[in-house]
């Protein structure tokens, strides 16, 4: 302990004797930790926002469907669960039951094919991606409602607005068009215009009757406290019911969101050591002049009798103080650039590009504690490998060639 700290207060006095260069370093990793963070922050951000969504736009958490419904998805394929069955868990949150099927929906100037969605709002309340109080006009009041509620992009499309009719097309068990008129009584907003286009909302016991099907639902969806933790209220579902019915996770209902988040993972660590990268040419640079221009001082050090492991570990000490000041720079200053942006950044102007990938046009940082100690120990690790050569040579010289080489 005692050699340590004769080398760490050497280390710490050559560390500032060329102020600029020190300083300039300190800087540069200072910005490569903060550049590492934030945009991590922003990608888990965006990344965890579009699950989100997607989540609450449809999914759930778990889901059960008749086995041939995610192939068929059409009534001919309902759930063998009645909506009135009770699910009592402290796993579950919150679940409904729907009606879900493909439609033609038609105004008095255009169609377009969507997806029909038959619901009991009070159940949907905690699941739904619609704020009820939020819809222009108003949203569905119970299963029995009569009305119909149509995203704002598709009313455009249809050149439709509230208290007009539109008429409902779709296939009944038989095969056979059902078809009703509805009046449109609220238009919803979603994050992304592509939402809006795709789903239109009616109580369930109404599309139940338009379809002929009775009582029948086509899927039950969950919903439980951490989309990132599914696997016990999964296992819960299963054993509530029978082999008749099929019981997905979300990310396996929407593999594009499930293959999302293992995606943002690999990036996290691939962006920090590409970062890093690019920074360890800097710091081997600042390392190696440092030892350049004390060639005479380490010959002297090891003509007085300083061991080669010492000089080896003085460097590398060296190495470490530049590394963890910057580091607490940079995660001062990722940090401070988190907070200062938790209203959201708005990327409008790029909307269409980011909606093709399910993302707003509001992007909201998302700063995690695992993500800031995670690049701390690359640029740790991948700084201490990076000092090693320097160090390595500094210990190599001998006394009477080191004293030699300068004056």
């Amino acid at each position: 302990m005692r050699l340590f700290g004769v080398l760490f207060r050497l280390a710490w006095r050559n560390l500032w004797r060329n102020h600029r260069r020190t300083t300039i370093m300190l800087c540069a990793i200072a910005v490569g930790v903060w550049a590492m963070i934030f945009m991590t922050a922003l990608t888990r951000g965006m990344v965890d926002q579009m699950i989100i969504e997607g989540i609450r736009t449809l999914p759930g958490h778990v889901q059960i469907h008749n086995p041939k419904f995610l192939d068929d998805p059409s009534i001919s394929n309902p759930v063998s669960i009645s909506a009135q069955q009770s699910f009592d868990d402290p796993e579950i949150v919150a679940w409904s039951s729907r009606v879900k099927v493909p439609a033609v929906i038609s105004s008095e100037r255009e169609s377009r094919g969507i997806t029909l969605l038959g619901i009991d709002p009070v159940a949907e309340r905690h699941i739904s991606f619609i704020k009820y109080d939020e819809v222009d006009g108003r949203f569905l009041v119970d299963s029995d409602d009569k009305g119909i509620v149509i995203g704002a992009k598709l009313a455009n499309i249809l050149e439709t607005e509230i208290g007009k009719r539109v008429v409902i097309m779709s296939q009944d068990p038989d095969n056979d068009i059902a078809d009703r008129g509805f009046r449109v009584v609220g238009l919803y907003t979603a994050s992304t215009g592509a939402v809006e286009e795709a789903y239109a909302f009616v109580g369930r016991a109404t599309v139940q009757k338009m379809l002929r099907i009775g009582n029948q639902t086509t899927e039950v969806v969950f919903v439980g406290d951490d989309y990132r933790d599914v696997e016990a209220l999964y296992e819960v579902i299963l054993d509530a019911v029978d082999d008749s019915v099929s019981v997905q996770r979300w990310y396996e209902t929407n593999t594009y969101l499930g293959s999302m988040l293992n995606v943002m993972d690999g990036f996290v660590v691939v962006w920090i050591i590409v970062i890093f990268l690019a920074l360890s040419f800097g710091l081997v640079n600042t390392l190696m002049m440092a030892v350049f221009e004390r060639v005479r001082e380490i010959g002297l050090m090891l003509a007085l009798g300083m061991k080669p492991g010492s000089i080896l570990g003085q460097i590398l000490i060296e190495s470490m103080l530049l590394l963890l000041i910057g580091l607490v720079a940079g995660n001062m200053l990722a940090w401070a650039t988190v907070m200062s942006l938790q209203g959201g950044i708005d990327v409008s102007v790029v909307a269409e590009g980011l909606e093709m990938f399910g993302a707003a046009s509001v992007l909201y940082p998302k700063l995690n504690v695992d993500d800031m100690i995670l690049a701390s120990k690359v640029v740790l690790v991948l700084g201490f490998l990076a000092s090693l050569s320097p160090a390595w040579r500094a210990s190599r010289y001998k006394p009477v060639e080191a004293l030699a080489k300068v004056g």
